[in-house]
């Protein structure tokens, strides 16, 4: 599947791979915005809407062997034969996943907020509660929503994070197949093998990608969790 993607040009061209930023849970491709500004001197940007989410296709299969042959269909379709991935919480798992399917498109690897692991936890039914209770009612705007979210949701950033894909009284994320398919975003298939690439801290990402150690970040974004 080709995702739908935001592609910025950078304005120092170097011998440096593009770099994919692939957002979590309930995101779109803007999220990694600031990351995007802070590389694009020197790097090619791509964001990526995922399956499921933004202005990317709807598919009933939410896994992350999909979501990896995902990012190897959408490089394929834009002719980059290699790429740094920079995923978050569930974009994370994602480019985690692309180390078993397709090792040789990965330059460099950051994942953040995340670790390989299957969490065996519904960390996000509040937000599926008031994410539903919008679609059930007649909202239309984003303030309408927030009114109707704040009675099962206590977290206004949370809140303000969701209501960015809520567009002309839709979610641009397809809420029942991230239902239907939740276990399996956040539970955790065992790939065949990890292979050793050079990988980043998030603070050698802000220091324009020097290469370093497999880094991979794993803390508690908010009390739900972000995946």
């Amino acid at each position: 599947m080709k995702l739908n993607i935001r592609a910025q040009t950078a304005q120092n061209q170097h011998n440096n791979s593009p770099i994919v930023l692939v957002h979590g849970l309930f995101g779109s491709l803007d999220n990694l915005g600031v990351l995007a500004r802070d590389l694009v001197n020197d790097h090619n940007i791509i964001q990526v809407d995922m399956r499921n989410h933004g202005l990317s296709p709807r598919d009933p299969v939410m896994n992350y062997p999909a979501m990896a042959q995902d990012l190897v269909d959408t490089l394929d379709a834009l002719q980059i034969d290699k790429a740094t991935f920079i995923g978050h919480s569930m974009g994370g798992k994602a480019v985690m996943a692309l180390t078993a399917l397709a090792p040789d498109r990965i330059d460099k690897l950051v994942a953040i907020d995340i670790a390989p692991v299957d969490y065996h936890v519904r960390r996000h039914d509040e937000i599926f509660a008031a994410i539903n209770a919008v679609s059930e009612s007649d909202a239309q705007t984003r303030q309408q929503a927030a009114a109707i979210m704040r009675q099962h949701l206590n977290e206004e950033g949370v809140i303000q994070f969701l209501l960015k894909s809520f567009v002309d009284g839709e979610w641009r994320f397809n809420v029942p197949v991230l239902w239907d398919q939740y276990p399996h975003i956040v539970g955790w298939e065992k790939i065949p093998a990890w292979i050793t690439l050079p990988c980043l801290s998030l603070a050698a990402i802000l220091r324009m990608l020097a290469s370093s150690t497999v880094m991979i970040y794993w803390h508690n974004f908010h009390r739900h969790g972000r995946m």
